[in-house]
C-alpha cells in the first residue's frame, strides 16, 4: 500500500508538543521524519509522565512513526552528522528558542541559500519580531494571552480548556502550511519560509468571541459547559444524571417543546421567541426543562431527544472515550508500539478509501543513532 508522502524525508529539531503534532501528522502519511533529540536528555515530552508503559502519554501521542538521534548541535562531529542528514531532507521544522536556530546556522535564509528546494518551517510562541519575540510560550500562557481562559470556565472562575488547544492549533496551521509547500514544490521546483506562531494560530481559533466581544462592547460571557449565546445548548439534568442537549434554530425549539418536552404553549412564550430570547432568559429555561427531565432517566431523555432529532450527547469522562461504542463499531482503533509495550492508538481523522494511515513505532531515545550514522556516513562512536 502507498502512502501519498513516501519519499519525502522530514528532519526536525522539535520538543514539547506543537512542533511534534505536526510531524507526526506527516510520518502517518508515509513521510520519513528524524526527530533530532537532546543527548542524553531527549525531549523534554518524554518526562512529562510515566503513564504509558512507563513512558510519557504526551510522547507516544505525538511520536510514533519517527526515527530518533541524539545530537548535540554544537558538537562538531554531531553537527556534521546534521548537515549530512539536511543534505536530505525535504522538510526541515524547529521550534528552538527565539534567534536559537539563526545563531546555529539553521535559519531559513542559511538553510535555503544553499537548497532553495527545502521547505523551512519554524514554530514560536510569538513570532520572530515585536516585543513579545523572545517571552516563553507555553500552552496555557498562550491561552491566558489569546483571551482564551478569560473567556471559559464560570462567572466566578476563569479556566484553561482540558487540553494543548495552544499547541495542538499550532501544529495543525504547521502541518498544513507544509502539505501546501510541498504541493507548490511540485509545480514550480521552490521550497518556503513558513513560520506558525502559537498566538496566532490559537487568535484564529479565539476569533469568533474575540470579534463578538469586541463590537458588542461586552466582555466574554463565561457559562461553565453551556454555549455563551446558544440556549437551550449545554448540560441539564435528568433524575438520575446529566445529559447535553443543543438547539439550533426556532424549528428545532418547537420540536423540543412539542415532543420532548411536551410543553407546546412553551413555542409561542415570549421569553423564548428567539434564540436571543432564550438566551436572555437562560435561567428560566434550565428550569422549565430540568423540570420535565426530572421524571426521566438519562437514558430515556436521550431516547426521546433522538426520536425527536434533537442534538444531544452523554457526559463522558477521557477514560470512557477510549471505549466509545462507536468507534469500536467503526474499527478506529490499531496497535502502536511503544519502548515499553503495546498500546491502542485512534487512527488519524481523515479516512481516504482503500489506504490506511501508517501507525508505526514510537522511538526510544536515541534508537536510531547507530543507522543513521551508517547511512549518512558518520559512522563515530555515538
Amino acid at each position: 500500500m502507498s502512502h501519498p508522502l513516501e519519499g519525502i524525508t522530514v528532519v526536525s529539531l522539535e520538543q514539547a508538543v506543537a512542533a511534534p503534532f505536526a510531524t507526526r501528522q506527516l510520518a502517518d502519511l508515509g513521510a520519513r521524519v528524524i526527530k533530532v533529540e537532546r543527548r542524553d536528555a531527549g525531549d523534554f515530552a518524554r518526562g512529562y509522565d510515566h503513564t504509558v508503559h512507563g513512558q510519557s502519554s504526551y510522547f507516544v501521542w505525538l511520536n510514533r512513526g519517527k526515527e530518533s538521534v541524539e545530537l548535540d548541535v554544537k558538537n562538531s562531529g554531531d553537527r556534521a552528522l546534521l548537515d549530512a542528514i539536511l543534505e536530505h531532507a525535504d522538510v526541515f521544522v524547529q521550534n528552538l528558542a527565539p534567534g536559537a536556530a539563526d545563531r546555529l546556522g539553521l535559519g531559513a535564509a542559511t538553510l535555503r541559500a544553499a537548497r532553495p528546494e527545502l521547505i523551512h518551517c519554524s514554530v514560536s510562541g510569538y513570532g520572530a519580531d515585536g516585543p513579545y519575540r523572545s517571552k516563553k510560550a507555553y500552552d496555557l500562557l498562550v491561552q491566558c494571552e489569546a483571551g482564551l481562559v478569560m473567556g471559559t470556565g464560570t462567572p466566578e472562575s476563569p479556566a484553561k480548556a482540558g487540553f494543548s488547544i495552544a499547541d495542538i492549533a499550532t501544529g495543525m496551521y504547521a502541518y498544513s502550511g507544509i502539505l501546501t509547500a510541498l504541493y507548490e514544490r511540485e509545480r514550480t521546483g521552490r521550497g518556503a519560509t513558513l513560520s506558525v506562531a502559537m498566538l496566532d494560530a490559537l487568535g484564529e481559533w479565539m476569533s469568533q468571541p474575540a470579534y463578538f466581544s469586541r463590537y458588542s462592547g461586552k466582555p466574554a460571557r463565561r457559562t461553565g459547559a453551556k454555549h455563551p449565546s446558544i440556549s437551550p445548548y449545554g448540560p441539564y439534568r435528568t433524575g438520575d444524571g446529566t445529559v447535553f442537549l443543543g438547539v439550533q434554530n426556532n424549528r428545532e425549539w418547537a420540536t423540543l417543546c412539542r415532543t420532548v418536552l411536551r410543553r407546546p404553549e412553551l413555542v409561542d412564550d415570549a421569553r423564548f421567541a428567539s434564540n436571543v430570547d432564550r438566551v436572555a432568559h437562560d435561567a428560566e429555561l434550565t428550569a422549565v426543562i430540568e423540570s420535565v427531565f426530572a421524571a426521566l432517566t438519562a437514558g430515556k431523555a436521550i431516547e426521546l431527544l433522538d426520536d425527536a432529532g434533537i442534538a444531544n450527547a452523554t457526559l463522558r469522562t477521557p477514560a470512557e472515550f477510549t471505549e466509545h461504542p462507536q468507534l469500536e463499531a467503526r474499527d478506529r482503533w490499531r496497535a502502536v508500539e511503544t519502548p515499553g509495550g503495546s498500546m491502542r492508538a485512534l487512527l488519524p481523522p481523515v479516512e481516504v478509501e482503500g489506504r490506511e494511515a501508517l501507525m508505526r513505532p514510537v522511538p526510544a531515545l536515541g534508537e536510531h543513532n547507530a543507522t543513521l550514522r551508517a547511512e549518512f556516513g558518520q559512522d563515530v562512536p555515538s
